[in-house]
C-alpha cells in the first residue's frame, strides 16, 4: 500500500492548480453510515496549508444519527465534552480528480485526536486496525464490492416532496442482464462509468437487475482499503451525477416489497509474494488458511451482522427465495447461502451475500477480516457445504431485526476481542439511536390500517 501510485500525484495537482485546471480540493472521510463528510477548499489554500498540516472537523460527525441530529450515549462526543474537534489528515494515496465536479480533486482523510492518537471508532481506522492484524499473519486482503441501486426519473427534490412514494422507475419491468433494458438509460450509466474511470476507479461492467429501474456497476477487485475508499467515492459521485442529470438513485437495502439492493462483498487473501492464498490441496481445492478463514465467517456471522446490515431497513431484505440470505451456511457457487465460494485457482475467493446497498464498506470488510482471523487463530474446522436450497434447510438463521443484531454484537466476545470495548459500545449506541427513533415513529402502514378501521 505504501508504494501504491495514487490516481493523481501531488506534483500533478500542483501543476493543475498552477494552470487553473483545478481550483477546488475536497477532503472527506467516511462517517458511521459510510457517507463522505468533509470540506471543500480553495486549491491554492489546500496546497499551502492543508496538504501538510491537515484540518479540523467537529467530532460530532461520528456521534449523530442519520439525519445529523445530536444524540446521547457516545463516549467520544457529547454536550458534556463540548463537541470539540478531531484532526483530518489527508491520505495522499487517495488523491484523485473528480470529473463530475468541474475543477475538483478529492482526498480521503484519516482522523486523529489533538495528541495524534487515532480515532479508533472511525470506520477507516477500524478497517486499518484489522488489516494490520491480518498483516501480522502474513496476509493482505483483496476485496470487491458489487453495489446495486435503483434509478428513478424523479429528481431528489421531487422524491422528497412526494415522501418517496409513487416515484417513476427508469425501467418498468425486470431487466436482469437485459441489454435492451440497460440501453434505456445508457447515457446515465455511461457517464457514471466514464467519470468513475476518470477518478481512478477501474470499471468492469454494468448490468440490469430485477427490480424496475435497478442496476449494478462493478469495479475491479483491489486492496481492501482501496476498494472501500473507492466504494465511498463512487456512491457519493453516483448520487451527484444523478442529481445533475435530473434523476435520483437510491442504494437503500429495501426500497419496496420487490428485490432489494444488495452489496455482495468478495474477499481473498494474498500472501507475502502477492499470490492468492485461498486455493490449495485440501478438500474442494481450498487451502487450510481458506478453510479456517471461511469457518471464522460462519462462527462470527450472526455476531457481526450489525456491520453487514446496519439499519432497520437492512433486515427487510432477508426473505426466503429472494436471493438475499437467511441461512448461516456456505456452499460452492450456491446463491442460497450467506457465504458463497466462487472461482478456481488464482481466482478463488468467497462472497458474503448479507450486505445491502446501505452498508458501510469499511465496517463490513473490517468484520470479514476480523471473522477470518478468528477462524485462523482458533483453527476452526469448516463444516460440510450446503449443496441444496439453504432457505429450506435447518441452518441457523441470520438476525431478522436490527434489535437482534445489536444485542448479538453487544454481547459478542469475538467482537470485543477483535475490535475492543470502545468500538463495540460506539456502534451498539448507533443501533440504539436508530431503534429509538423508529420505535417513536408513526408509519404509513399504521395510518392506513388504523385511521378509520380501528
Amino acid at each position: 500500500m505504501a508504494d501504491r501510485k495514487p490516481p493523481l500525484s501531488v506534483e500533478e495537482l500542483h501543476a493543475l492548480v498552477a494552470s487553473g485546471e483545478i481550483d477546488t480540493v475536497v477532503l472527506a472521510f467516511p462517517d458511521m453510515q459510510g457517507r463522505l463528510q468533509g470540506k471543500r477548499f480553495a486549491a491554492r489554500f489546500f496546497l499551502d496549508e492543508v496538504l501538510h498540516h491537515g484540518t479540523e472537523g467537529c467530532n460530532y460527525l461520528l456521534a449523530v444519527d442519520t439525519e445529523m441530529n445530536t444524540v446521547d450515549g457516545y463516549e467520544m462526543s457529547s454536550w458534556d465534552r463540548g463537541y470539540g474537534d478531531f484532526a483530518m489528515h489527508p491520505d495522499l494515496a487517495t488523491l484523485r480528480r473528480v470529473p463530475w465536479n468541474a475543477g475538483t480533486a478529492m482526498l480521503v482523510a484519516d482522523l486523529a485526536w489533538s495528541d495524534g492518537s487515532p480515532v479508533v471508532a472511525a470506520p477507516r481506522q477500524i478497517l486499518r486496525r484489522q488489516l494490520e492484524r491480518l498483516a501480522e499473519h502474513g496476509y493482505t486482503a483483496k476485496v470487491g464490492t458489487e453495489l446495486e441501486f435503483i434509478v428513478f426519473k424523479d429528481t431528489y427534490e421531487q422524491a422528497w416532496d412526494a415522501n418517496y412514494r409513487g416515484l417513476t422507475p427508469a425501467n418498468q419491468y425486470n431487466i436482469d442482464y437485459s441489454v435492451l433494458g440497460t440501453g434505456r438509460i445508457e447515457p446515465l450509466l455511461r457517464r457514471i462509468r466514464n467519470e468513475m474511470a476518470g477518478a481512478g476507479l477501474t470499471v468492469e461492467s454494468a448490468k440490469g437487475e430485477c427490480n424496475p429501474g435497478q442496476h449494478e456497476i462493478a469495479f475491479k477487485y483491489d486492496d481492501a482499503l482501496v476498494t472501500c475508499d473507492q466504494h465511498a467515492v463512487y456512491k457519493t459521485g453516483t448520487k451527484e451525477i444523478a442529481a445533475q442529470e435530473g434523476v435520483s438513485i437510491t442504494f437503500m437495502a429495501k426500497y419496496n416489497e420487490r428485490e432489494g439492493n444488495s452489496c455482495h462483498i468478495h474477499l481473498s487473501l494474498a500472501d507475502t509474494a502477492g499470490d492468492n492464498a485461498m486455493p490449495g490441496d485440501g478438500e474442494g481445492g481450498m487451502s487450510d488458511v481458506m478453510r479456517h478463514f471461511l469457518a471464522g465467517q460462519l462462527a462470527a456471522l450472526r455476531d457481526f451482522s450489525l456491520l453487514y446490515a446496519p439499519n432497520i431497513n437492512s433486515y427487510k431484505r432477508f426473505q426466503p427465495g429472494s436471493f438475499a440470505p437467511t441461512a448461516v451456511a456456505w456452499g460452492y457457487d450456491n446463491r442460497t447461502c450467506a457465504l458463497r465460494v466462487v472461482g478456481h485457482g488464482r481466482s478463488m475467493r468467497f462472497e458474503n451475500r448479507l450486505p445491502g446497498g446501505d452498508v458501510n464498506p469499511h465496517l463490513a470488510v473490517a468484520g470479514l477480516v476480523a471473522a477470518g482471523l478468528y477462524g485462523i487463530e482458533q483453527k476452526l474446522e469448516l463444516p460440510e457445504p450446503c449443496t441444496g436450497n439453504a432457505y429450506a434447510a435447518g441452518f441457523e438463521h441470520v438476525p431478522t431485526t436490527l434489535r437482534e443484531a445489536a444485542e448479538l454484537w453487544e454481547n459478542s466476545p469475538i467482537a470485543k476481542a477483535a475490535f475492543g470495548d470502545e468500538v463495540v459500545a460506539h456502534y451498539r449506541n448507533m443501533a440504539r439511536v436508530e431503534l429509538d427513533a423508529f420505535d417513536a415513529a408513526v408509519t404509513d402502514w399504521e395510518l392506513r390500517r388504523s385511521f378509520e378501521r380501528m
